[in-house]
């Protein structure tokens, strides 16, 4: 986007010391938003509030976790790793600088700083990030025909996987939907929100590997039979796996792997907890949970709206993670658009 006066760019300052703050806050309220942190943790913290900062100045010494970590913990994060991150420090020897660049900061300004070259780079570094989103549109409008095909070719086999557990082709459209709606909400860019909706439906793929007796039981499975049914995470992981993936497919593996990890440890395949388990898989919890719950299968009757979202919000903070809860909830409207649109 171009950021006018109505629409000002938010620039997130990180540094330990409170009088370099000053120094940038003085030099860049007069023509952007500010938000401050006096370290790593609170920096990534800040940067996962919505409206999330279009651009970091990030100090590399700071007690805790330093800058090159700050950097790449907000990298890793699919919600956060589209920031353009500049080193701001005095400590900039060559060995230093390539670090930080293979890190993936965009630039470096060295202390102390020169207001005018501070201000230019950071009116560099937000054009540049608003010429990458443009170019982000232009190439998908030019390759609508390729994506198309490569993501009826994903659906589809996301259905097989489906139809081998009695669900409907249309579960692997609906949810991937309720995902997109879902993680825009949440503040993902649109680039990453549309591949997890093409890598969502490869959730379950893995259940092509479960013994039929056991995928297909009508009764209560029994702990053994549970035990084996646990591992299609796994087998989607080995399904998926490629030794030189692109990034959709490698989204469409963490997902396969970490979609039943729940908020409080008692997931699995390895009870990750809360952030230690990927925003992608927990989208995808949300998602297809509750287009399981108001569905009918052979086993059980489809639940009403109402019974299904009070179960969403009360696995909040246990199953669920609270800020998609609520993301879930303030958008109940569109995804229910979306199951009227794409009924059984």
């Amino acid at each position: 986007m171009d950021f006018g006066m109505k629409d000002t760019a938010t620039i997130l300052v990180v540094d330990d010391a409170p009088e370099n703050i000053d120094v940038l806050v003085g030099i860049l309220k007069p023509s952007y938003q500010i938000k401050v942190a006096r370290d790593g943790e609170m920096a990534i913290k800040i940067a996962n509030i919505r409206p999330r900062p279009n651009l970091i100045l990030l100090d590399i010494m700071m007690p805790g976790i330093d800058g090159y970590e700050t950097c790449k913990r907000l990298k890793l994060d699919i919600a956060t790793r589209d920031i353009p991150i500049i080193f701001i420090t005095a400590k900039i020897s060559v060995d230093d600088e390539a670090k930080g660049l293979s890190l993936g900061a965009v630039d470096y300004i060295a202390k102390p700083v020169n207001p005018a070259i501070v201000m230019q780079r950071v009116k560099t570094h937000l054009s540049l990030s608003n010429q990458k989103r443009a170019l982000y549109q232009q190439v998908k409008l030019q390759t609508k025909e390729l994506i198309s095909t490569r993501n009826n070719i994903i659906q589809k086999l996301g259905r097989a996987a489906e139809f081998k557990d009695n669900e409907t082709g249309d579960h692997v459209q609906r949810m991937s939907k309720y995902a997109f709606v879902l993680a825009t909400a949440f503040g993902m860019d649109e680039a990453a929100a549309d591949m997890l909706m093409n890598a969502a439906p490869m959730h379950d793929i893995g259940k092509i590997g479960v013994p039929d007796h056991i995928l297909k039981k009508a009764g209560r499975l029994n702990e053994d039979e549970w035990q084996v049914m646990k591992e299609h995470a796994a087998f989607g992981g080995k399904i998926l796996d490629e030794k030189n993936p692109s990034p959709l497919m490698e989204m469409a593996k963490t997902v396969a792997i970490t979609h039943h990890e729940k908020w409080d440890g008692s997931g699995y395949p390895k009870g990750l907890k809360a952030q230690e388990i990927p925003l992608t898989g927990r989208i995808i919890a949300i998602a297809d949970v509750f287009d399981a719950l108001t569905s009918a299968r052979p086993y059980k009757p489809a639940w009403t709206i109402e019974r299904s979202v009070e179960l969403i919000k009360s696995e909040s903070g246990k199953h669920f993670d609270p800020e998609l809860v609520d993301c879930f909830v303030n958008n109940l409207d569109e995804i229910l658009a979306i199951k009227a649109q794409f009924s059984e």
